[in-house]
């Protein structure tokens, strides 16, 4: 069995903030400056996830690049082809985790619409061995995020994912589902509709955790409403699982004034041991945190525009939740320092790169996370390397 070097955890899309002051930010702060490494460029890139695909401790990258799924073998980034999309579709989200329980990551991609999810089994030798690429799901729609997490409650992971399209037979919905017992065998995954049409808007990303502390894992999304929706969207809402997750969950409406809503993640932002939310207007403006348990909205950055990724996890290694970045429409990468009162400061990462997607990694394997950016309008994969300039402080 290979060793998994980096947890699935320390991954992807982050987890949460709390009590801010409604004012701007700080002025955005230029040093210590973070280092850009560019792992592909040339082609349009809407997803990137890093873990040790390979098997030799090193963190890797697979990224969706030009209808094309390719593996960026760490250290010089030597390319492998995984997967070529027929039709010219692209995949648009991704995971990673062990679907097959061999000790090795694989990988998860998401088509939107018509709508697919395939997962590509890892060989013994990841870098020089052919990926079998298996159906997970074709009759979900819209499939603009991804998500794992232990929905049944059983140490096991399960996968998430929107069905935004108002398209049968899970329109406008939500939907998980449970790796099959043997999921190299398996035609297709079953899946379990947790909020059938009842999440309407083009829903976006998923973040998960346990909202109401029962438990029990509880889902959170944003709808970005606007002229390609043909139902009210515009807003933040989570959906509180039931004991038996089988069953249908009860969406909860955190804010229905988010004009471009797209990702939200749960987690308590103000260290006062309530759950709050994180989220950002990736498809409009603006960072904003939400205060439980009244939902509170308050601004973390009001004025950047499109951040379409985003994730929230501890970046300074301080004890609190911190937020990151890349915007599309601004095209600025930046990091928001938690004071561990829901306060933050801006600090900018990287400019003149556009994203699509973010994930919190440690790439060189120093300690601390760095930023890894799948940019769409750049046409490149790059990560920002942390310049840790707090372990003087330890």
């Amino acid at each position: 069995m290979k060793r998994i070097a980096l947890a699935t955890a320390l991954i992807t899309v982050g987890w949460n903030l709390h009590h801010a002051t409604g004012q701007s930010p700080a002025a955005p702060t230029a040093a210590p400056q973070w280092t850009k490494h560019v792992v592909h460029q040339g082609l349009h890139t809407m997803t990137a996830v890093a873990g040790d695909f390979t098997g030799d401790g090193l963190p890797d990258v697979i990224a969706d690049s030009g209808n094309t799924t390719r593996l960026f073998v760490a250290p010089d980034w030597t390319e492998v082809l995984l997967d070529e999309h027929p039709g010219g579709k692209t995949y648009i989200h991704s995971e990673c985790f062990d679907i097959d329980g061999d000790g090795d990551l694989d990988y998860i991609g998401a088509q939107y619409n018509p709508g697919q999810i395939v997962w590509l089994e890892q060989p013994t030798k990841g870098e020089s061995m052919r990926w079998t690429k298996r159906l997970i799901d074709d009759t979900v729609h819209g499939i603009h995020g991804l998500m794992k997490g232990d929905v049944v409650g059983n140490g096991k992971m399960e996968l998430l994912a929107t069905s935004a399209q108002p398209t049968a037979p899970h329109a406008e919905s939500l939907a998980w589902f449970a790796i099959p017992s043997n999921p190299s065998s398996a035609p297709r995954w079953t899946p379990q509709i947790f909020a059938d049409g009842d999440a309407p808007g083009l829903t976006h990303y998923i973040g998960v955790g346990d909202v109401d502390g029962d438990g029990h894992l509880d889902a959170a999304t944003g709808a970005k409403g606007g002229p390609q929706s043909t139902s009210t969207g515009e807003y933040f809402a989570w959906w509180r699982a039931p004991s038996n997750p089988t069953d249908t969950w009860t969406k909860q409406m955190i804010s229905d004034q988010e004009p471009g809503a797209t990702n939200i993640h749960p987690a308590d932002v103000n260290a006062d041991g309530k759950v709050d939310f994180i989220a950002s207007r990736g498809h409009g403006r603006g960072i904003v945190w939400f205060e439980g348990p009244h939902w509170t909205r308050h601004d973390i950055d009001p004025s950047i525009k499109e951040p379409h990724a985003l994730v929230a996890i501890d970046m300074d290694a301080d004890g609190d939740v911190d937020a990151a970045t890349c915007a599309f429409g601004d095209k600025i990468a930046a990091w928001y320092e938690n004071d561990g009162e829901g306060h933050f400061t801006r600090h900018i990462v990287g400019t003149d790169q556009e994203s699509y997607d973010i994930r919190a990694v440690d790439m060189d394997l120093d300690g601390d996370l760095d930023l890894l950016v799948a940019g769409r309008g750049s046409k490149n994969v790059v990560w920002y390397q942390n310049p840790s300039r707090w372990k003087s402080n330890d």
